[in-house]
């Protein structure tokens, strides 16, 4: 898989591409508040480095179920320092964790590469995909909906929902080799739903390079009632299945545990 990293070309290998989490937020549901200084999330993307993220993802507004949402100012206020900082003395791949236009603007302007949005460039008019394509850089565009109610089959429902972000895309002008798909685990979707698209999401991975962030959710923990850090092998379980149906790219917590899986589990499938 190839990443237009702001005109470098970085090209990974027989391998399945591994970004961490850092959330700089007080109320994210598995690490809230651990990291919301700016010297903790430097040392926390430092320590991800060291244990092999490939990408850094940095997030300033919580999307876990009943989140409430921070004004435009403070999510700015929260991760602009970090993705500095990160950007500046880090060699690494940042991704901003944003479905603000602003927030995505600032963010490129401070040295990040990637945008990863929640709301798959459907939740401001376009102004998203316009900030994408004026820095060229990668975009993860990612299933998203208010409610678990599905008219249709859920993978048609998802397709025709990238569909739409895909259009926008190329309305706006970002290249289709810079679109990220990702199906949205623990958004508008029940339990048996996420396991349903889990099971069938090789009927997508051939749209996009698909990214697949199912760390540590609910969804995983369900079966033994296990709290959010007691799920990190039922989170391996889960994306090395998702690896060999065809996903590219993993988001996750626990870097370490993911890279020393992977590193034997890609030897099987590339």
């Amino acid at each position: 898989m190839r990443l237009n990293i702001k005109g470098d070309i970085r090209e990974f290998k027989n391998k399945t591409i591994i970004m961490g989490i850092l959330n700089v937020t007080p109320d994210s549901f598995s690490d809230g508040g651990k990291y919301n200084s700016i010297d903790l999330a430097f040392e926390r993307a430092k320590q991800l480095i060291e244990e092999g993220a490939d990408i850094i993802d940095i997030g300033g507004q919580s999307t876990r179920p009943g989140h409430k949402e921070v004004d435009v100012e403070t999510e700015i206020e929260r991760v602009i320092p970090v993705i500095k900082k990160i950007a500046s003395e880090l060699d690494t791949i940042i991704s901003v964790d944003t479905y603000r236009h602003e927030v995505a603007l600032r963010a490129l302007e401070a040295g990040a590469h990637i945008v990863n949005d929640v709301w798959g460039l459907q939740r401001d008019n376009g102004e998203m995909a316009k900030v994408v394509a004026q820095f060229d850089v990668p975009v993860i565009v990612m299933h998203n909906q208010s409610g678990e109610s599905y008219n249709e089959d859920i993978l048609i429902s998802i397709k025709k929902f990238l569909k739409k972000s895909f259009e926008i895309a190329e309305k706006n002008g970002v290249k289709p080799q810079n679109i990220i798909i990702d199906p949205g685990i623990g958004f508008g979707k029940s339990f048996e739903q996420n396991i349903e698209v889990i099971k069938r999401i090789d009927e997508i991975t051939d749209l996009a390079p698909t990214l697949l962030g199912i760390s540590k959710k609910r969804f995983i923990g369900a079966p033994l009632g296990l709290l959010p850090d007691e799920r990190i092998e039922g989170t391996i379980a889960v994306n090395s299945f998702a690896a060999e149906k065809g996903v590219k790219i993993i988001r996750v917590h626990n870097v370490k545990e993911h890279k020393r899986a992977f590193s034997i589990l890609d030897k099987f499938i590339y």
